[in-house]
């Protein structure tokens, strides 16, 4: 399948009693034998958590890498990272970020992984990611789950209809931070709460 030597195949390739065995723990979960014919091991870093409301989703995003590295021609084998949660971790995720780095970088180096894909959504999992399969050294692929939106707020819309009248309404995307920041600190201060930041309060 490949030109260069695989580190799978220091696993997998060999014909003594260590390839035996390690071939019969991944058919232990119904894989064929074909999937040991020295196509590359591509490991799946999944940092799902549902205590990580950001990288919840990644579970679905593992299933759609599985069926792209699997049409490419290569075996995907997904494993769970640390996930750190930016508001529910205390005192601070940063206290953890190097943690997970060491987890990442570790799995890579003492599994069979030729390649990792690089599951990651919040604040910390993402460099942590990236600073564990840097110091791995293996080839890796960084999927982002996207932005995160807690809720929508309403405001008047601005068109007006043929007499100058107001139509109609429009939804507003209110983002997790950037806009959670400005009421978050009129409620503090005792200023007033205009009414759509009082539905992301309470979001």
């Amino acid at each position: 399948m490949t030109s260069h030597p695989l580190r799978s195949r220091n696993w997998f390739g060999r014909q003594d009693l260590d390839g035996f065995v390690h071939r019969s723990w991944l058919k232990s979960e119904g894989f064929s034998d074909v999937v040991f014919d020295g196509r590359p091991v591509i490991g799946i870093a999944n940092s799902s958590s549902e205590l990580t409301n950001c990288n919840t989703h990644l579970k679905q995003v593992a299933e759609a890498v599985k069926r792209g590295v699997w049409s490419a021609g290569g075996f995907p084998l997904e494993f769970p990272t640390i996930s750190l949660g930016e508001v529910l971790m205390k005192p601070t995720t940063m206290m953890f970020r190097n943690l997970m780095s060491m987890d990442v970088e570790e799995c890579i180096r003492a599994y069979p992984l030729d390649a990792v894909v690089l599951l990651s959504g919040c604040d910390k999992t993402t460099p942590a990611m990236l600073m564990g399969a840097a110091s791995a050294d293996v080839p890796a692929v960084m999927v982002t789950g996207g932005p995160m939106w807690t809720t929508r707020s309403w405001r008047a819309g601005r068109r007006r209809g043929r007499h100058g009248r107001r139509t109609s309404r429009a939804a507003t995307a209110v983002s997790s931070s950037t806009t959670c920041c400005r009421p978050t600190r009129a409620a503090t201060s005792g200023a007033p709460i205009w009414p759509p930041h009082r539905q992301t309060l309470g979001a």
